[in-house]
């Protein structure tokens, strides 16, 4: 038997392995999700062909990481160990110490051996974050562009500065810390003593701490000499980069500390040999007071005395270096500029020589027809569309058009109570077509006209394949495939009739990891939290997994190093939907450029502000234009920009991953567009750098600023966003596909007077030859106006649309009953030799089934204003009943009973319509009948979407299209 003294001793041997046992078992499952965690992504990418840029970043961050950890930790451990080896063997320590001691003795090896590898962990994450440093250090390709300071390529400024100066940082703080260890130890094991209010230090502790110290201080002379070029990138009161101060005081200030911080360096390593600590105390005490001095009193002098009093002729040739590095860093250096003495008189015919112009104006806005073409085009609740839609231009009929674009995407949420795993995983997996509508024309009754429309989707695209499995708005998940022969259970859009079955597909592409085996399917079922994807039969060996589907999210992770555009569009190319990205590099480090932040940059009335790892830059290119399939999900990364030292780099880092512009189709460079968002960036820093004499700019005499959105609030004012249209420039051979904006001056205070004083546009169009990009592509105009002329800007303009007496009268009638009025995008256009305005006016029910419709457009020229039921009627009320130009709504009649006539109108814009006659009594009746059966037509229209009977609405379009299309033929004789 066992004794009663034995049994408690046996208790705690039995659980020990049972408590080792838990403690595996759940390491084991912790490693296996961390591994199901980077399985995943390395299948992710290996299914896209990216392998290689997953595997990169492992093996720099796993480099980084080990380089890190024994960076930190060795000299730490080197450090503790040192100064316990070598500690004094019988040192006779207080009563305080030696409890010390006997609290940390027992702990002493642990602490040796932990306390290192802690600091190091943290070391190692620290230096595993900065692994795109690293590599672009390794990698850096030289500019060819030189700062004017130093003279050195800019490349060093943009790769091997910021690693020097992380390097720098990181060694200094595991000196610190070792020196730090060693006091600590030194004095617990009396190697360092008070005694008699003297510190007494022994020679091996002296040693140490005098050679550890003397380091510190050369690394703070190597990050005092490194200092001095990073002036060029400080920003100060009056410009980004070196001023006089930096370059006659501060400069040279830190060469002299750098020189110091070394002297006192040698100093101490005198003291190590020497014992005595008065010289090495005195120069760390000349070191500081020398940083005060000549690090912040000489250069406050120099500012205050000298510079100051003679500041504009002291400072301009630094002004001039910030000019002209800022335009070269954010691609403005060849901007034309030119005077646009704009009329203000609204003379008959003077749209004449801007036809082609004027018939491209587009009306359609963008961010307020979402609803309509959901209306009219969504179908079934589980589709929606994006609620700012696009602008693209296509060619058709031998002729461009501006379109206003939307993929009907997936929205599982619309399925309601009938969500569940099998349907929001397996059924619905994809959205389905491309919707297309004329920019410049609307229907009778204020929607928009597609060109491309329908499930089926048809039109005058083509055929192409029309199914979304990748978008905006795809579910977190999707799996999709199954073996040939199966029966498809993918919905792949609803029928048109009640009764009638449903269309069902199988996706056919790769687009996803294939779930080909049970290991396979336990990853993603630990990834997704989702036991259905192990246990499910809708899983089979041919099934794909869909995820990280967004467009921007896909080119995001194959391209690590890029900033991307806030706005990828929709385009059909070369029979595929693809989602176009503009990717951005971007860099906060070069010479003598303005810094901005990106994202209160490109924020407006559109584009909410963005979350960016670097949001404060002064270097900006469009070095990338990425293309994302809307099928499977492909992604490709064009060159766009040859130059540019930072992508070159990358591609010495991740080749083969981006091809060359040449690889570009045709169809595809018809579709590029100028970006918006660096659009948006180069504005603001033509607001102010437009101004190239340093002089001029130094006084600030002619600052401008974006003028704010006219629709936004007093207490939420944002800028007006750049629009898209197509025109002809003065100077420009023939119109183009461009985007605008435009200026006001800049005034202290919430005031600011909105006159026009700046034009800028840049032609968004890169042709449509393979490989080959349009000369004029990228080429941005800059209108100036007279200062002393007052032509009014968007914030005036509006104001006199809001209180013009016929305008605001006209509004309350179409505010009658249950409807809003809604202003569309207020456009400005150089035309007619002046500024025409054009404002589209949408009519909104209150009701349940609420979408705007186009009822009316006010357009202003100087003092002028029109407000027609069309575009033309209105150009022709307002330069004297004839303006010489059509616009695209010409032939559009208005609604059945209120017909546009011919725009009889006054100068203030409030012309009458009358109903069109032939002045023939028998045509004139069957124009009212024809007129009637119109709005018949559009009543059954709007029964049958209501009621889901998509076959009878198509027979009630065309039947409202053949009585429009008659009614037009009696008019036009």
């Amino acid at each position: 038997m066992t004794s009663a003294a034995e049994k408690p001793l046996s208790t705690p041997r039995r659980r020990a392995p049972i408590a080792i046992t838990v403690a595996i078992i759940a390491a084991l499952l912790i490693a296996f999700f961390v591994f199901a965690g980077f399985y995943s992504d390395f299948l992710w990418f290996d299914q896209l062909g990216y392998t290689g840029v997953l595997t990169t970043q492992w093996i720099a961050a796993i480099s980084m990481f080990l380089i890190g950890f024994l960076g930190m930790a060795l000299p730490v451990w080197g450090a503790i160990e040192i100064a316990y080896r070598l500690r004094p063997v019988y040192a006779k320590l207080s009563s305080q110490v030696d409890r010390y001691q006997q609290v940390v003795e027992p702990l002493r090896r642990l602490a040796t051996y932990g306390i290192p590898a802690l600091f190091g962990l943290f070391g190692g994450v620290a230096a595993a974050s900065r692994w795109q440093l690293a590599l672009l250090w390794l990698n850096g390709v030289p500019s060819g562009e030189k700062d004017p300071q130093f003279h050195l390529d800019v490349s060093f400024y943009l790769f091997d500065l910021p690693f020097f100066r992380a390097v720098v940082a990181f060694a200094s703080a595991v000196i610190l810390i070792g020196l730090i260890a060693t006091v600590v130890v030194a004095y617990l094991y009396g190697g360092i003593r008070v005694v008699s209010r003297e510190v007494w230090i022994s020679m091996a502790a002296r040693v140490q701490i005098s050679i550890m110290a003397a380091l510190y201080l050369l690394l703070q002379g190597v990050s005092l000499w490194l200092d001095q070029y990073t002036t060029l990138t400080d920003t100060g009161t009056l410009i980004t980069g070196a001023s006089y101060t930096d370059v006659n005081a501060t400069i040279p200030g830190r060469v002299i500390l750098a020189g110091i911080a070394l002297l006192v360096a040698v100093l101490f390593i005198i003291t190590a040999f020497t014992g005595r600590w008065r010289l090495p105390l005195i120069g760390t005490a000349l070191l500081i007071v020398a940083s005060l001095l000549v690090g912040s009193l000489y250069p406050w002098i120099v500012q205050r005395f000298q510079v100051e009093p003679n500041a504009k002729s002291l400072e301009t040739q630094y002004i001039q270096r910030n000019i002209d590095m800022t335009r070269d860093a954010y691609g403005l250096s060849g901007v034309q500029e030119e005077e646009y003495n704009a009329t203000t008189t609204a003379a008959p015919g003077a749209l004449r020589k801007d036809a082609e112009t004027t018939a491209n104006i587009r009306i359609i806005d963008p961010a307020l027809v979402s609803d309509s073409v959901a209306q009219l085009e969504q179908f079934k609740q589980f589709y929606s569309f994006n609620k700012q839609l696009s602008v693209d231009r296509y060619e058709i009929d031998g002729k461009t058009q501006d379109a206003v674009v939307a993929v009907r995407e997936l929205n599982v949420a619309g399925l309601g109570s009938s969500q569940s795993w099998v349907n929001n995983t397996v059924v619905y997996t994809h959205g389905y077509g491309l919707v297309a509508a004329y920019g410049n024309q609307r229907s009778a009754s204020g929607e928009p006209v597609f060109f491309e429309s329908g499930i089926p989707t048809s039109g005058a695209l083509g055929t192409f394949e029309p199914r979304v499995y990748f978008g905006e708005q795809s579910p977190k998940y999707s799996i999709v495939g199954a073996p040939k022969g199966t029966k498809p259970v993918e919905l792949d859009y609803p029928s048109g009739t009640q009764g009638e079955s449903q269309t069902y597909t199988t996706f056919d592409g790769d687009g996803g990891p294939k779930l080909d085996n049970v290991f396979k399917k336990l990853v993603y079922a630990l990834k997704f939290q989702s036991e259905q994807i192990f246990l499910s039969d809708s899983v089979n060996d041919k099934s794909q997994i869909l995820y990280d589907r967004d467009p921007l999210t896909r080119v995001e992770k194959v391209a690590p190093y890029l900033t991307l555009d806030s706005a990828p569009y929709p385009s059909v190319v070369d029979g595929r939907i693809v989602w176009i990205v503009d990717g951005y590099t971007t860099s906060a480090d070069y010479p003598y450029s303005k810094t901005v932040s990106l994202s209160d940059t490109i924020s407006d009335s559109v584009t909410p502000v963005q979350n960016y790892a670097l949001d404060d830059v002064n270097y900006m290119r469009n070095s990338v234009k990425a293309t994302v399939d809307a099928y499977d999900g492909k992604v490709t990364l064009y060159s766009w920009d040859d130059h540019d030292p930072i992508l070159k780099t990358w591609q010495k880092i991740f080749p083969s991953t981006v091809k060359p512009m040449s690889a570009m189709s045709g169809q595809l460079m018809s579709h590029v567009r100028y970006p918006a968002d660096l659009f948006k960036v180069q504005r603001a820093i033509l607001g102010q750098y437009h101004v190239t004499n340093a002089g001029s700019f130094y006084s600030s005499e002619d600052a401008w600023v974006t003028p704010n959105d006219p629709q936004s609030t007093a207490t939420e004012k944002k800028f007006q966003p750049p629009y898209y249209l197509t025109m002809q420039l003065p100077g420009q051979a023939a119109p183009s596909f461009s985007l605008y904006s435009t200026y006001i001056p800049r005034q202290g205070g919430d005031k600011s007077r909105n006159v026009l004083t700046g034009y800028l546009a840049v032609d968004a169009n890169a042709g449509s030859e393979a490989g080959k990009r349009s000369d004029e592509y990228g080429k941005l105009r800059l209108l100036t106006l007279p200062k002393d002329d007052t032509v009014p800007g968007p914030g005036q303009v509006q104001n006199a649309f809001n209180s013009d007496p016929s305008v605001s009268s006209q509004i309350n009638i179409l505010k009658q009953g249950q409807t809003d009025v809604l202003n569309g995008n207020l456009l400005t256009l150089p035309v007619g030799g002046g500024l025409l305005y054009v404002q589209p006016v949408y009519v909104q029910s209150t009701g349940d089934t609420a979408f705007p419709l186009l009822q009316k457009v006010l357009v202003a020229f100087g003092d002028k204003i029109a407000f027609e039921n069309t575009l033309d009627e209105a150009l022709d009320v307002l330069f004297g009943g004839d303006s010489g130009a059509s616009a695209g709504d010409g032939n559009v009649p208005g609604d059945a009973g209120s017909t546009p006539g011919t725009g009889t109108g006054t100068d203030n814009g409030t012309g009458g319509s009358t109903t069109p006659t032939t002045g023939d009594p028998t045509k004139d009746a069957e124009l009212r009948s024809l007129l009637n059966d119109a709005k018949q037509a559009m009543l059954d229209k709007d029964a049958a979407m209501k009621s889901g009977d998509w076959a009878a609405y198509g027979a009630a379009d065309t039947k409202l299209n053949s009585a429009l299309a008659s009614a037009l033929a009696l008019i036009n004789g």
